[in-house]
């Protein structure tokens, strides 16, 4: 499938398929969505906590991973992330991304690569605060339990990838939290607040990010 590096609307890269017209990012803005997302209405429930697990469904291009990685030496939190992605991003598309410009924060570029070239299935420990496990496996295959604070999920819309969305995943996810962790997501549709609350997750919709009225958070409680 052809894959094109694009400019989203606040000045940050994403990967596009043209044949789905979909992309690993909003086109409104990559980098403002993962932090309306995944760090606003994510992360920062649980940033005071002394160790904080993250498993994101999709690792992608690394974005999310990566400013979670900000975070965490910001606020100096243990984070524990998982990422997992069945189709790795190519070292040539990486070398496109330009989330280090667009973040000012070129001492990191150092971090951002070795998050890309780290070996899979492995614990890594990039910093004081901040370790990464890369997982290549199908999202349909998880069986963690208990495991998480957090879920990121990111994986490609419904309209392309409706088995993503589905009431069978989402149990999966909902078994992998810990009891209070949440999962978020840029989705707000209503088959999927649905599948959601049919696993047992209480689900509120948010404000979304730019190009989006709303987005869901779900909790296990």
């Amino acid at each position: 499938m052809k894959r094109e590096i694009l400019i989203t609307s606040d000045g940050s890269t994403t990967i596009h398929l043209p044949e789905w017209n979909e992309q690993y990012h909003s086109k409104h803005g990559a980098i403002q969505e993962a932090y309306h997302v995944f760090i606003k209405h994510g992360l920062n429930q649980f940033i005071s906590n002394d160790a904080i697990s993250i498993l994101e469904i999709g690792f992608g291009t690394g974005l999310n991973a990566f400013i979670t990685y900000l975070e965490a030496e910001k606020y100096q939190s243990t984070i524990d992330y998982i990422g997992i992605e069945a189709y790795p991003v190519r070292q040539e598309e990486v070398s496109q991304l330009n989330y280090i410009y667009e973040l000012k924060v070129d001492r990191e570029q150092a971090v951002f690569d070795e998050m890309h070239s780290l070996s899979w299935d492995k614990r890594h420990v990039v910093s004081n605060y901040f370790s990464l496990t890369k997982r290549k496996q199908f999202f349909d295959t998880i069986k963690d339990i208990e495991l998480y604070d957090i879920i990121y999920y990111d994986a490609f819309g419904a309209r392309v990838q409706p088995e993503l969305w589905t009431v069978e995943i989402f149990k999966k996810m909902f078994t992998a939290l810990k009891q209070g962790g949440v999962l978020v997501t840029y989705s707000a549709k209503g088959s999927v607040r649905r599948a959601m609350q049919e696993v047992g997750f209480v689900v509120e919709r948010l404000p979304g990010p730019p190009g989006k009225r709303e987005m869901l958070r779900g909790t296990k409680r």
